[in-house]
């Protein structure tokens, strides 16, 4: 985040909340114009990861509900959030991709070139 981000956030938009990951939510002062609506804004703690607003704050945000929603205690089945791993050593390959050494099994599809006579 910026520092004119931060500054314009401040200034213009009222604090509503934080979550457990240490975001905090913001909705601007007046509504804005020509929409009659409140804008509201998620400013991130450490890096921008949009998949770190949990599913109560989602719906504010996205002005599905007037407040927010009070985060509810995960159930034991439930995991906390992993960033998204795409593009990093942890991301899932499938069988035959060439980070995992570009072999899979025969398929029944697979093509064989026609020769003459053979």
């Amino acid at each position: 985040m910026s520092f004119f981000t931060a500054l314009t956030t401040r200034l213009t938009y009222r604090k509503v909340g934080t979550d457990r990951f240490g975001n905090t939510y913001w909705e601007s002062r007046r509504p804005m114009r020509g929409y009659a609506r409140h804008r509201r804004r998620v400013l991130f703690r450490g890096e921008q990861e949009p998949t770190k607003v949990p599913p109560e704050w989602h719906a504010w945000l996205h002005h599905l509900t007037d407040s927010p929603l009070p985060e509810e205690k995960p159930y034991p089945w439930m995991r906390e959030h992993r960033p998204n791993p795409t593009g990093t050593p942890e991301a899932w390959r499938p069988p035959g991709h060439d980070y995992r050494g570009g072999r899979r099994r025969p398929a029944g599809g697979d093509y064989e070139a026609w020769t003459p006579g053979g």
